[in-house]
């Protein structure tokens, strides 16, 4: 009932809160300006207001004065920002200034033809690293009436925007390269701002650049967080990596990170994986919200996703309720301020082809209003009998700059999926086993050529963010999700001892299925000092309800010979019929602190403090049956950096997931509890152009429900299990044009208390080694400029198919390759999947073994602008 209360008066407080806010925005008026650096109180706010034009862009706009008065610089000055550095020209005519510049390679310079350095110290002004991204800053003179300004990125020529102080002199705003994709600029023209003249306010928007290497995640902290400051390990994959490889769903894409992919194979209609030897439960995370997903309904297309972001270990002090091996976060696309248009088609074998459409720009012309869609058809048959799939996906965004202080984000997703027929696997008597009539053929289908999935899911989703000043702003988002879906599917249930013989059921809804999920997170970020220590603080609460309602009927369904199979028995009779609505709700408060008591010593603490509840009503029997827990998750985390480039770093975390149930006296089990020590280090390489990160760790799952001796139809909690292991990830540029992703994973995962299964087991399909490697080079100049190719190996360890370790499936060693040409709006690829067509297995049961796809190819052909 506190659950219910506490949902019922916050979640109608808040949606009145943002409107206020909303309203209050709008109230001042609508302003089309950017302020000037002479109204900017401190040096840390001039780089809020950098605008930023889309990545294909590559021009650089002259400014020009009348005059051409010789100017006095009489000082230079570098101020820290909070997007990189503000550079002054000291002067009291730094309107009359004459600036030209240009773009050479990582370098902005800038030519002011009618001006000298004056300065008391020498001719010239050099700061080395001046902040993070940005490698030198040079201002010198060229001769007697000509000043030269330098500033060269570690990554890619940096962004710049010009400023006039009336109270300093010449500002140039300076943000790193790698925090956009959009390249640099100048403003149009050099002006005086005044109230009647002043440029535009634009929306500021990020995206990812062209390469593999992300420098900042929001996952491991809900802030915008350098990678080397968070004390646990956190693998992005970007959108040029999905790109690159051609990944058409979830599986394809967390195989760069060494994890043991879906526990069931692309060919079936679900995200089901492991983290560190855990199977995910439900949770997984779309632009820092929880966007569960009932097992087996539905999976994950990647048209509209920017990258993915996968936090190895607990992360409930921020999220809440899920699986202790780790959270995986989908950030979208998002608007861009100038017109793109992308629009690709990409065909294989097994009858697949896939248009997809990418379309951005603003609404307005002062680009406070953006939009972005995304659209793409898959269809895909299978080298499964009888086994196709259809997949439409309309992903529109909008986002609108109320005012200066103040943005608005509006989302959605609508997806509709289609599935003729099922797989669910071979048995492993036949594929991974010997069987006395040989190997089954692995293009068998279990299920019938009658079997039929559906599933349509709608997705709103809005964001706002105001900020009060420089320091502290109020985040506010929510989301909800409607799904229907449809189960009409045949499931194996024993193979018979004479190796032939498949026992099934059919399970079907009479009906679809419904699930509708709300999200609201809300919070305040801030940042302050307490004496020389600095501190940025979060603290907030998130809401969260579940509603999920079916009427399933289970039937006999007639046996089928897997060497000689007969479709279309009949039905036999009724075994078991349900009809239950379940209802989740929780409540989660939380509050984080990053402590930076020196520029190399760092800490973080956290803790969260969650109200679940579960209802359940059953139609047939009239019975509602519930089950509250309250949880408290902590975290702490250290970091230390010997040297810039190195992160040294120590964290503890927890995580929980509830358990619905009860023993046989009827006491109410506790939630799971994953507890993790970790260590590592990270660290940036070739001037920041590559990251590596190395981690140690020990997870512990414990209160896993294990069979009561006495009491064999019930369980108990004395269940224990615990994952230690070794990983190491690589990812960046090597060479310009040469980029590269690879990751190495040794993980020991077994069963360390229980009472049904023997101690020492290893858990499911979790090998103890497994490595991944893909790089591509794109030739960057000359005549064969944007002909390139790219290599991937992908080798898994053998794994135990079941907790009892009765079988086990081999390991295999899986070769990719690519081709590509990309010259100026047009976009060529070929990839080749699985070169060697080696046959490989993912278990699930001794009755459920998913057989791998064989060699594929994809021809991709696309225009961008």
């Amino acid at each position: 009932m506190l659950v219910k209360l506490l949902y019922a008066v916050i979640s109608t407080l808040i949606p009145i809160l943002c409107i206020t806010v909303a309203n209050s925005a709008y109230g001042e008026q609508l302003s089309a300006e950017v302020r000037s650096a002479s109204e900017v109180q401190s040096a840390k706010t001039s780089a809020t207001y950098l605008l930023r034009i889309p990545k294909k862009q590559n021009k650089v706009t002259q400014l020009s004065q009348a005059t051409s008065d010789v100017v006095s610089v009489t000082d230079v000055k570098v101020n820290a920002t909070d997007k990189g550095i503000e550079l002054i020209l000291v002067t009291q005519n730094s309107q009359k200034l004459q600036v030209k510049g240009r773009i050479d390679g990582n370098s902005y310079i800038a030519d002011i033809p009618n001006a000298q350095l004056q300065l008391a110290s020498g001719e010239s002004f050099q700061q080395l690293k001046p902040a993070v991204g940005i490698a030198e800053v040079t201002v010198a003179s060229v001769d007697t009436n000509t000043l030269r300004v330098t500033v060269v990125g570690e990554t890619g020529a940096p962004v710049v925007n010009l400023f006039d102080s009336t109270q300093e002199g010449l500002v140039f705003g300076v943000s790193a390269a790698a925090s956009t994709a959009q390249k640099p600029t100048t403003t149009p023209q050099q002006q005086p701002q005044t109230e009647q003249n002043q440029p535009p306010i634009e929306l500021e928007v990020t995206a990812q650049p062209d390469t593999y290497r992300v420098p900042d995640t929001n996952v491991g902290t809900k802030t915008n967080t350098p990678l080397r400051d968070i004390p646990q390990s956190i693998q992005v994959i970007p959108r040029q990596v999905l790109d690159d490889q051609k990944a058409q769903n979830f599986s394809d894409a967390l195989r760069n990170t060494g994890i043991i992919g879906a526990l069931v194979p692309a060919s079936t209609n679900a995200d089901i994986f492991t983290i560190r030897g855990f199977q995910q439960s439900r949770v997984i995370l779309r632009n820092g919200l929880r966007d569960p997903s009932r097992i087996d309904s539905g999976r994950t297309q990647l048209t509209n996703i920017e990258r993915i972001e996968v936090l190895k270990g607990p992360g409930s002090v921020l999220y809440g309720q899920q699986s202790p091996g780790g959270t995986v976060n989908y950030i979208t696309k998002q608007p861009l301020s100038d017109p793109y248009f992308a629009a690709n088609m990409s065909v294989g074998n097994y009858d697949f082809y896939q248009p997809a459409l990418d379309i951005s720009g603003p609404l307005n012309s002062d680009k406070t209003a953006l939009y972005r869609l995304n659209f793409s058809y898959n269809n895909s048959g299978s080298f499964i009998d009888f086994l196709s799939s259809r997949n439409l996906l309309i992903a529109p965004v909008f986002a609108f700059r109320l005012d200066k202080n103040t943005t608005f984000k509006l989302e959605g997703e609508f997806l509709d999926q289609q599935q003729d027929s099922v797989n669910n696997g071979l048995p492993a008597s036949g594929t991974v086993l010997p069987n006395p009539n040989g190997k089954i053929p692995l293009n068998r289908n279990v299920s019938e050529p009658t079997d039929s999935n559906f599933r349509y899911s709608t997705l709103l989703n809005y964001s706002l963010e105001h900020k009060f000043n420089d320091n502290w702003a109020l985040r506010n988002a929510f989301h909800v999700r409607f799904v229907r879906n449809n189960q009409d599917i045949f499931f194996p249930t024993g193979f018979l001892s004479d190796g032939r013989t498949l026992n099934r059921i059919k399970s079907s809804f009479n009906g679809p299925a419904l699930e509708n999920t709300y999200v609201m997170d809300t919070n305040v970020v801030g940042k302050f000092k307490t004496g020389n220590i600095e501190h940025e603080l979060l603290i907030g609460f998130d809401l969260f309800r579940d509603f999920f309602a079916s009427e399933n009927i289970v039937r006999q369904a007639g046996s089928l010979d897997l060497f000689n199979p007969i479709y279309g028995q009949p039905l036999g009779s009724i075994t078991s019929t349900s009809n239950t609505k379940t209802r989740n709700d929780a409540l989660g408060l939380y509050v984080q602190d990053q402590v930076k008591l020196f520029n190399n010593l760092k800490l973080i603490l956290g803790g969260r403090l969650d109200f679940t509840e579960n209802e359940v009503t059953n139609f047939i029997t009239s019975q509602t049956t519930s089950q509250s827990d309250s949880v408290f998750s902590p975290r702490v985390g250290i970091i230390y950096q010997p040297i810039e480039p190195v992160s040294l770093y120590a964290s503890y975390s927890q995580s929980f997931t509830q358990n619905v149930g009860a023993t046989f006296d009827g006491s109410l089990f506790e939630p799971s509890r994953g507890t993790q020590y970790e260590v590592g280090v990270k660290t940036d390489l070739l001037n920041n152009k590559l990251s590596a990160t190395l981690a140690l760790y020990q997870l512990t799952l414990s209160n896993v429900l294990t069979q009561d001796l006495v009491h064999p139809s019930f369980n108990i909690q004395t269940g224990e299990q615990e994952s230690r292991g070794v990983e190491l990830n690589v990812i960046g540029e090597i060479l310009p044009g040469w980029n590269v992703i690879a990751s190495y994973n040794y993980t020991y995962a077994q069963i360390t208390s229980d009472n049904r299964y023997k101690v020492g087991n290893f858990l499911v399909n979790v090998p103890e080694n497994s490595a991944s490697l893909w790089t591509t080079y794109i030739i960057p100049n000359g005549n064969l400029r944007g002909l390139g190719g790219g290599f991937g190996i992908f080798y898994v360890g053998a794994r135990q198919g079941d907790l009892n370790n009765s079988f086990s499936v081999p390991s295999y060693l899986q070769l990719d390759a690519a081709l590509y040409y990309r010259r100026n709006n047009l976009r060529l690829a070929l990839n080749l999947k699985n070169l060697s067509d080696v046959r490989y297995f993912t278990p699930r049961s001794a009755t459920q073994v998913y057989p791998s796809d064989p060699f594929t190819v994809v021809l991709t052909a696309g225009w961008e602008f």
